[in-house]
């Protein structure tokens, strides 16, 4: 997948979050930022090469978890993948009024970033989330110095 219009057949081929019960990783480094594993797109965890998206497939780790929390948290943006870009594109706008004193911001001080990070190495946090995560709202409650300070107090 090396061509930057093949992921349209995975835009108009996406079912709703509800409807995906796994995310099958494809390999498609185009799309995905040096620095970053994985991305999650409308169902599908986009990886690197071959390789990850083969071990993504054969066995559920941290990384994996971490993308299917943003599944689950699409499920509870109206259950569309839409609405859930829309919001975490705003997120991401918001705190990259930040990226000066947090190189990255936009993206670490996101809510549904924060969500995922927080439970990606918890093993059960899936079946208790399985008609959506919502915990993303706590993080979006929080003013974004709110954010900053718990980002720093964890990893600092």
């Amino acid at each position: 997948m090396n061509h930057p219009f093949r992921i349209v057949p995975i835009i108009l081929k996406a079912h709703r979050p509800s409807r995906t019960a796994d995310m099958p990783a494809v390999a498609d480094a185009f799309w995905l930022k040096k620095g970053y594993n994985a991305m999650t797109f409308f169902g599908r965890i986009i990886t690197h090469s071959k390789q990850e998206a083969e071990a993504l497939n054969s066995t559920m780790n941290s990384l994996k978890r971490h993308e299917l929390i943003h599944l689950r948290q699409a499920q509870a943006c109206g259950d569309s993948w839409f609405r859930f870009y829309w919001k975490y594109l705003v997120y991401w706008l918001k705190g990259c009024r930040l990226r000066r004193r947090l190189p990255n911001a936009g993206y670490l001080l996101n809510p549904f970033e924060m969500e995922a990070y927080a439970h990606m190495y918890d093993q059960e946090y899936l079946e208790g989330c399985a008609d959506g995560a919502y915990g993303w709202k706590e993080y979006a409650a929080m003013t974004l110095e709110e954010r900053l300070s718990l980002y720093e107090s964890i990893h600092n």
